[in-house]
């Protein structure tokens, strides 16, 4: 699962650099577009752009590096104080018929000639999804929900058949006797076009998934109700 900020180390004033937007869509004839990254700190902060294609693969995420877009510029130099723009420039105008989806991978990076020895080296890491709309902006996703024990362990499959990604949150499960199990209060990840993915449920082995389930989630931030079957495979 991908989050908009990954935290790779801890550094004295990590917290004070800020992006905007955490996620990036481009519309039928648009592009370019650009992330701000602002550092409200003291100290210069130094960081590396790359693009990847995001797909899914094998009921898990798969990223592959792309020259599709094109981060400019590629090597960041934000002083105190200041601001950067990295511009995104999509190299085709083609429209797809069925939803492009990036990952655009922000490092902090320690200056050159910056020594490990001075102290513990802790950076962050900021992922940043980026959808490119079908020609079809009524794109949707249509999505099927499987619940299942595997090596003692629920998991969740999620397939997507609709032109558009999913993306999961506040997600819940009831089951026939009214029990509740809170899955995720907040986001919980993404299924995109044409795909399926799967987790492991932070629910107990003990707990009771089988038969009818209730699907309750926000799937692209709307209320969605829905049903599934818990089973062991």
């Amino acid at each position: 699962m991908f989050g908009v900020l990954a935290m790779l180390g801890v550094q004295a004033g990590a917290a004070n650099l800020q992006i905007s937007p955490v996620m990036i869509v481009l519309r039928a004839g648009q592009g370019a577009t650009g992330i701000t990254m602002q550092n409200l700190g003291e100290s210069p902060v130094y960081g590396q752009v790359r693009v990847y294609l995001w797909e899914q693969k094998d009921g898990d995420d798969l990223l592959t590096p792309t020259q599709e877009v094109v981060a400019s510029p590629p090597i960041l130099q934000i002083g105190p104080k200041s601001s950067q723009i990295i511009r995104l420039v999509r190299r085709s105008q083609q429209l797809p018929s069925s939803e492009l989806c990036y990952r655009i991978l922000i490092d902090e990076i320690p200056p050159e000639g910056a020594s490990a020895a001075a102290g513990v080296d802790i950076r962050l890491r900021y992922s940043v999804p980026m959808f490119v709309l079908p020609a079809d902006e009524r794109a949707a996703p249509s999505l099927a929900w499987n619940v299942f024990k595997k090596d003692g362990n629920w998991m969740l499959r999620v397939k997507n058949s609709g032109n558009q990604r999913a993306q999961i949150g506040a997600l819940e499960l009831r089951n026939a006797a009214g029990g509740h199990f809170v899955i995720a209060p907040g986001l919980f990840g993404y299924v995109l076009a044409g795909r399926e993915r799967e987790w492991r449920l932070p629910t107990p082995a003990e707990a009771d998934l089988r038969g009818t389930l209730a699907v309750k989630a926000n799937i692209n931030a709307r209320p969605v109700s829905d049903s599934t079957t818990g089973r062991v495979e």
